[in-house]
């Protein structure tokens, strides 16, 4: 127990000194705080354009203790566009408050928790959540009725629920970027792919009236159950994992390859186009669980594995031989902890971001290992977002608004409290090129010269 505090001593004063920094670090940050945890967090579509900050949607969980229902959250978030934001405005917020960034748009009331969610390239307003069941729930957000989430009210109704797993699967989800298909991981080792083509040009329609701001959402709880969700059944059904599938993740230029990350510390590479058995199975992947995995947009070379054994891997799927032959081009070592998430930048082909059990999110540059300046520095490493005081489970890249991320920690083990959501984009002095910001930092200083009253 003394440990503990003394830890928590140690994480209070790295946030103190943290926040003394926001001026210089951020070019905007915006902290929201969460009545529960939320254990995952993505961007919606980009709805409204202005000439200071832009208007996005924005998903959330709420995971409750059951004396109120689990929720899906569908929130507005105003995005502040950069060099907008005032170094003294962004450096002021309350930790206890919620941002007035921040404001909940609808609630729908979710079968149990939300694990994950994920929504469809192809259509924003479809999203995927997996709770602890074998089933995928497909939600269209817009046409979802707004409930309210009081004990004892009815769940709402899936627009489609996809069927395959024989056992529960909670985290492996994703969807593709070619095509509508639909893509799980679970407890019964196995890969499951779904094609909702069929299903979502129905979803959506007026039968489901939205309820009126500050109705109950009582009416639709009959009708919610009355009318069963439609089932679908899968393409196909993949084995080759020994353990829990993790992660799951679709090539970006094509919707029948992808791959899958698990307990078993193995990363698969499967084609759908020649069976159901991997194509590449690298075994060991890592020196533990295999908790995450993301596929370049950019080069569809290069895959990214998260572990417990606190690493990052990067991988060349050309150097993937058969029968588990082929290393990581590179091991990337800054976390204190299991890797939860990582994700690659959708500006900048060779950035990325990597989330962990220790409260950091890092952003990394792979074409800068073997170029780091500070010895102290992880190789790759350029930026360390410390914000949140306890495990990050998630983070998304902003695609709409470049180098935006959300973040979300549960804080239920540091502070008993729920969850702390932040939306951050870093100073640009940080990532563009070094000549550009040293001119621009001499034109400022020849500038600050010129108004400096002569004696």
């Amino acid at each position: 127990m003394k440990e503990r505090g003394g830890s928590r001593a140690a994480v209070d004063e790295r946030y103190a000194q943290w926040k003394s920094l926001i001026p210089v670090l951020y070019d905007w940050f915006a902290n929201h705080n969460l009545v529960w945890p939320s254990l995952s967090c993505r961007w919606g579509p980009q709805f409204e354009q202005a000439t200071y900050k832009n208007r996005q949607r924005l998903y959330l969980s709420e995971q409750t203790d059951g004396s109120v229902p689990n929720t899906l959250v569908i929130a507005n978030c105003e995005v502040v566009k950069p060099r907008v934001a005032a170094a003294e405005h962004i450096s002021q917020f309350n930790e206890e408050a919620r941002s007035p960034f921040v404001k909940k748009y609808k609630t729908i009331i979710h079968p149990g928790e939300v694990n994950r969610i994920r929504e469809l390239p192809q259509n924003s307003r479809i999203i995927a959540t997996h709770t602890d069941s074998p089933d995928v729930l497909i939600w269209d957000v817009e046409a979802q009725p707004n409930r309210h989430a009081v004990l004892g009210a009815t769940d709402s109704r899936p627009d489609l629920i996809l069927r395959g797993h024989q056992e529960n699967a909670e985290f492996a989800l994703a969807m593709c970027p070619a095509e509508p298909y639909v893509l799980s991981g679970g407890k019964d080792k196995s890969v499951v792919w779904w094609s909702i083509q069929d299903h979502i040009s129905g979803l959506g329609d007026s039968s489901k009236s939205e309820t009126p701001p500050g109705a109950s959402g009582s009416k639709h709880s009959k009708t919610a159950t009355e009318k069963d969700s439609p089932k679908v059944d899968p393409r196909g059904v993949f084995h080759g994992h020994d353990s829990t599938v993790e992660d799951v993740q679709f090539c970006p230029s094509s919707a029948q390859e992808f791959c899958s990350v698990g307990d078993d510390a193995c990363l698969i590479l499967w084609d759908a186009r020649t069976g159901t058995s991997p194509a590449v199975k690298v075994e060991k992947a890592h020196g533990g669980d295999v908790h995450c995995v993301d596929w370049n947009p950019h080069d569809v070379n290069y895959i990214l594995t998260g572990s417990a054994d606190n690493s990052v891997r990067m991988w060349d799927r050309r150097n993937l031989g058969p029968g588990g032959a082929g290393s990581s081009i590179h091991k990337f070592e800054g976390h204190k902890a299991a890797v939860l998430c990582v994700q690659w930048s959708p500006d900048k082909a060779s950035v990325f971001g990597s989330s962990a059990e220790d409260g950091f999110l890092n952003v990394w540059d792979h074409e800068k290992v073997g170029k780091k300046k500070n010895p102290n520095s992880p190789g790759g490493l350029f930026f360390q977002h410390a914000g949140h005081r306890d495990k990050i489970v998630d983070f998304h890249w902003n695609s709409s608004d470049p180098w935006t991320i959300v973040s979300v920690s549960d804080d239920g083990e540091s502070t008993g409290g729920g969850g702390t959501l932040q939306i951050w984009r870093m100073s640009d002095l940080i990532y563009r090129p070094e000549d550009e910001v040293l001119s621009e930092l001499e034109t400022f200083k020849s500038h600050l010269a010129s108004c400096t009253p002569r004696a």
